[in-house]
């Protein structure tokens, strides 16, 4: 089969071709002192990767691909990954596997169209994951990175908040892309928080409360969150009385503190 190879809409391709933003991200990952580690996620032919690997004494890279023509692609292009191709689809690796259990850094250009579920993977894997950087579309990254006021503030960015410090580091236009997307896209960075907001045995309560609240969006609290607290709060106080989007980080998460002392 000739090279390079055309990207797949069924696997969400869309190849960077830009090498500025390639070494850009590549170079994005800083906390390499807390991880020896590296796994790229849908390394396609490479542009990243080879990015990566140049930073070969700061850590160990693996690259995550399901579509086997990319793979025979990099076994070509790449032999020296050839031991550190994990063949399949990110979503059901085992996250606590790929490195033994030891920390690492979260890397790539994700496909657009399983953006939400490498996200909630990631917040489901926090403790082995000090550190992320990838490239979504500019809307999910802006939610990922918005606060309370923000018409794109939602369930995804207060759920990675909790968890992790966001940042922008730059955006991608179209035309940095074979074929180029019909969207615009963002990298952004993400920094686990020394301690989580919610401790992990009341985080189950924390997204009850989040995707209750946004799930009736244009409603008050006391309308969305009426099966979890009693009927003097959600009347008499002011938090209620806002719409979630009016709602911060810090609310949600004493929200929740509130609703484990009620055995929610």
């Amino acid at each position: 089969m000739p090279f390079p190879l055309r990207a797949k809409k069924s696997y969400g391709q869309h190849f960077l071709t830009n090498e500025h933003y390639a070494k850009a991200i590549a170079e994005a990952l800083q906390l390499t002192d807390q991880y020896s580690n590296v796994l790229e996620v849908g390394p396609g032919q490479g542009m990243l990767t080879k990015h990566l690997l140049e930073r070969g004494e700061d850590f160990h890279l693996r690259v995550a691909e399901a579509d086997r023509d990319m793979i025979s692609y990099l076994n070509i292009h790449y032999p020296q990954l050839s031991e550190d191709i994990l063949e399949g689809d990110f979503l059901r690796l085992d996250m606590a596997e790929v490195f033994g259990g030891k920390p690492f850094g979260l890397v790539g250009n994700f496909p657009y169209n399983i953006s939400s579920q490498i996200l909630i993977k990631l917040l489901d894997n926090y403790t082995l994951l000090p550190e992320m950087v990838g490239m979504f579309q500019k809307e999910v990254a802006d939610r990922v990175i918005s606060g309370e006021g923000s018409k794109v503030y939602g369930v995804i960015g207060v759920l990675v908040q909790v968890r992790y410090l966001p940042e922008l580091c730059f955006n991608v236009g179209r035309g940095n892309f074979q074929p180029p997307p019909k969207v615009q896209s963002a990298v952004i960075r993400l920094v686990r928080r020394t301690e989580p907001l919610v401790a992990d045995e009341h985080y189950g309560t924390f997204k009850h409360v989040v995707k209750s609240a946004f799930g009736q969006r244009r409603k008050m609290l006391r309308n969305s969150l009426k099966s979890i607290f009693p009927a003097d709060q959600l009347m008499n106080e002011e938090v209620f009385r806002r719409r979630p989007e009016q709602v911060s980080l810090l609310d949600f998460v004493e929200l929740t503190e509130r609703a484990v002392r009620l055995g929610i």
